[in-house]
């Protein structure tokens, strides 16, 4: 059987590899840039809202695996959510990745984005993992 640190790092490469999410989202109600400079990940989040639900969702840009795979798992997982819940999500991943909530329960709930849980252990790729999520955050709050 293969081990969890493999199959999280081909969850990655597979979201990394993956367009599905990344493409431009025409009338989109709702465009948020995240930016980290210090290794050059650069997306634009588009959101498109049906009243408080997120109807859809993409993203242009570049940057690392990482950035990639983090910001098309989060997509999966947002799409049809309420605003609310959706920054719940956000808030249990930033968790996961400070450590704070390690509890299998509440992890479960983020679906491929879990294979990202050890990332703190790369500390120069936390800001990766997290650009999306905050990104995200800032689009809702726009909202």
């Amino acid at each position: 059987m293969e081990n969890l640190s493999s199959i999280y790092s081909e969850i990655i490469m597979e979201h990394n590899q993956s367009n599905h999410n990344k493409r431009h989202l025409e009338h989109a109600d709702c465009r948020e840039r995240g930016h980290n400079p210090s290794c050059g990940d650069d997306i634009t989040l588009s959101l498109k809202f049906e009243g408080d639900i997120i109807k859809d969702a993409a993203f242009q840009g570049s940057g690392c695996a990482i950035s990639q795979a983090s910001t098309s798992i989060m997509i999966d997982i947002i799409k049809g959510k309420s605003k609310k819940e959706a920054l719940e999500y956000v808030n249990t991943f930033i968790g996961m990745i400070k450590k704070e909530i390690t509890e299998e329960e509440q992890l479960e709930k983020l679906e491929d984005a879990i294979a990202l849980r050890n990332i703190s252990t790369m500390p120069a790729r936390v800001k990766c993992a997290v650009l999306p999520w905050h990104t995200l955050k800032e689009g809702i709050k726009e909202r």
